[in-house]
């Protein structure tokens, strides 16, 4: 028994460090955390039953990031926090004192320091030890300021995440393969150009102050005096002396959050901390746990039994990915019946096997379907020959890095590797065509029905079988084709972004819209503007003195004119279209040095974006998050308790209504 025992352990140890490894390299991900956390688990009891533990175990270590650079020790240890997913485990902790319950950020922890108001260093966290000195990337960074308003020395701890939005634009713009924010986050801070780092659009956020001069002992109040500096803080609730029933409330709200997506950031759980910073530093160290630094609490994940039905291979621009379908399951309240595998990779892992096979499948921080055990397989996977879409036969590539097996169609000009860029000609800052999923792209794309953006518009023949597809109908087809017909009248802004021309964003568009015509970029960009050496120039000079634009954007901007098939495709689909002619704006200035926040729904605008464009033509600034910096919170329902009004009262910020707003404009 003994032997056996060690034998499970030594293999726990190899499979979770394999994990951990893939995690922190910026590339994959091996096992999710409801895997990790019962590997963990089983290691620790094992661990304890036979009264030893292997060198190497991650029961004894603090797992490090693998960022290469001058390494410096931290002069306060960055530890790990101990966890549990009973609320009543949460409760006996807290002991009676009060607690306040924070995001817990997945992403990477960064320590900045500031000396007498400057900023002095930037270090990852490396093993909780020793980090990587990345200073010269701070500039690259949002929400780590130069300097701030603040004497003496002064550390602080905080999560370098991506959010959603800016990891998904990320993949559209550029055509890599990341499996998520986090793993974006930590490829990028192994870069060394800070432009192309800044281009990631990574976010600091403070998620502890440790250490300041100010004679400050409240956690909460800590929080507020970064707040106040400008920080953008992570989100947080205070819950007065613990019980089960208002923690449970507290925990219920954020996870209310996690399932509408309410939070813009991905997120691995809370974090649980004493508001007596005193009282905490008073714990003692176990393992690499400090024991009332804080307990970081994960979500129970619901797990369900199912049995596999097929294996569906899904292609998209990199990989052609393995999708299981099972017989439907109630998981957190929803019905589930299809969860990603990732990759051939994972699916070995898996033991994955063919239709008939047992499953356990779970949604893993309440949102990601995921299959987490085979515990029955029937037959052995099928990897498809050839691809779906094209035909064309497929490769199995092995990464270097990662080692990583992922299945490729070996047809560069397959529709289905243009998938991610048909989804961001139909989006919202694209042609706004509604209706149009990702996922709907995919099947029009496997019908052969769309391989050119111009082909969307002639979808309408397609009417009938639309229809007849699952999950849509008449009135959903006929839905979509009104969608396309109303897209056919684009703004020169909208249509380029549609266009997924490489590191040319909205903000890149409306640059260059705002000293040229459509036509006269697309005259300048293939050197038709009748100007003898125009088409000899080269393309990085071309834009290159345009505001915000200089010579790596305008060469991506004129390539893509230039190349034949990109032209002919722009051609075609501009016999689609109707161009909208926007006149400039005159700007105005009455909002000038004002900074706004939006939330919730408006009523006088025709939407969010419609008030934001108002704002900043009379010369305001609007940002996603209040901080110190905010002005105004525009909320129609000022009495809200969402976290923006929250935060706003907090920091003195005032909330006012649209009308409010508009009276304010109309002085």
């Amino acid at each position: 028994m003994p032997d056996s025992l060690y034998q499970r352990m030594q293999q726990l140890v190899s499979e979770l460090n394999t994990a951990a490894d893939a995690y922190y390299n910026g590339k994959g991900e091996l096992m999710t955390d409801h895997e990790w956390d019962a590997k963990y688990d089983e290691l620790l009891k094992i661990e304890q039953t036979l009264g030893e533990s292997l060198p190497d175990s991650p029961t004894g270590r603090v797992s490090a990031d693998t960022i290469s650079g001058q390494k410096e020790e931290h002069e306060f240890a960055a530890l790990s926090l101990a966890k549990t997913k009973k609320i009543e485990e949460l409760v006996k902790w807290a002991e009676g004192r009060k607690i306040w319950i924070s995001w817990k950020l997945d992403g990477l922890t960064l320590v900045v320091t500031y000396d007498d108001g400057k900023l002095s260093r930037l270090v990852t966290r490396g093993n909780g030890h020793i980090g990587t000195n990345i200073t010269h990337l701070a500039p690259a960074i949002a929400g780590i300021p130069a300097t701030i308003a603040a004497k003496g020395h002064i550390v602080i701890r905080g999560e370098a995440v991506i959010s959603y939005d800016d990891f998904d634009k990320f993949l559209l713009e550029s055509g890599e393969d990341y499996a998520n924010p986090r793993n974006l986050a930590s490829g990028s801070l192994t870069l060394k150009d800070v432009n192309e780092v800044k281009g990631r659009h990574i976010r600091w956020m403070p998620f502890t102050l440790v250490h300041t001069p100010e004679d400050i002992v409240s956690w909460g109040e800590r929080m507020e005096w970064l707040d106040k500096l400008g920080f953008l803080t992570v989100s947080r609730q205070q819950v007065g002396i613990p019980t089960i029933e208002n923690v449970e409330k507290c925990i219920d709200e954020f996870t209310r959050q996690v399932t509408t997506r309410q939070n813009p950031y991905p997120v691995d759980g809370l974090v649980v901390c004493y508001d007596d910073t005193d009282y905490a530093a008073t714990g003692s160290v176990t393992g690499h746990h400090a024991t009332r630094a804080g307990l970081a609490f994960k979500w129970q994940d619901e797990e369900a039994q199912t049995t596999l039905e097929t294996i569906e291979w899904s292609c998209a621009a990199q990989t052609i990915s393995p999708v299981a379908i099972f017989k439907p399951v109630e998981l957190e309240g929803t019905t589930v019946r299809r969860a990603s595998l990732c990759n051939i990779s994972e699916c070995e892992r898996l033991g994955i096997g063919g239709p008939g096979s047992y499953i356990s499948v779970i949604k893993a921080n309440k949102i990601i379907p995921k299959v987490v055990r085979v515990s029955q397989a029937v037959g052995k996977l099928d990897i498809p020959e050839h691809c779906p879409v094209c035909h064309a036969p497929t490769e199995i590539k092995e990464s270097q890095q990662s080692g990583t097996r992922t299945l490729h169609c070996t047809n560069i000009q397959c529709p289905a590797k243009k998938l991610r860029k048909f989804a961001r000609f139909v989006s919202k800052e694209g042609m706004n065509i509604d209706g149009i999923s990702e996922q709907t792209l995919a099947k029009f794309i496997n019908q052969g029905w769309v391989t050119d953006y111009s082909d969307i518009f002639a979808l309408k023949e397609y009417i009938r079988k639309i229809a007849a597809m699952e999950g849509f109908g008449d009135k959903s087809a006929a839905n979509i084709v009104n969608a396309i017909e109303k897209a056919r009248s684009v703004e020169p802004v909208h249509l380029l972004y549609a266009l997924s021309i490489p590191l040319c964003g909205i903000d890149v568009c409306k640059r260059l819209l705002s000293e040229y015509s459509l036509e006269e970029l697309v005259s300048e960009a293939t050197g038709t503007t009748g100007d003898l050496f125009a088409a000899q120039r080269p393309a990085e000079e071309v834009f290159a003195n345009t505001s915000g634009i200089g010579p790596e954007k305008s060469a991506a901007f004129v390539t893509w004119f230039r190349n034949p098939d990109n032209l002919a495709s722009y051609n075609k689909l501009l016999s689609q279209l109707t161009i909208v002619s926007t006149e400039p704006t005159v700007r105005g200035t009455m909002l000038e040095g004002k900074t706004f926040v939006i939330t919730g729904d408006v009523h006088h605008f025709k939407n969010r974006n419609e008030l934001k464009a108002f704002i900043e033509s009379q010369g305001g600034k609007v940002a996603s998050a209040v901080s110190g910096s905010t002005s105004f919170l525009i909320n129609n329902d000022a009495t809200s308790t969402s976290g923006k009004n929250k935060k706003a009262q907090t920091l003195g910020i005032p909330v006012i209504t649209e009308d409010e707003f508009l009276s304010m404009t109309a002085e």
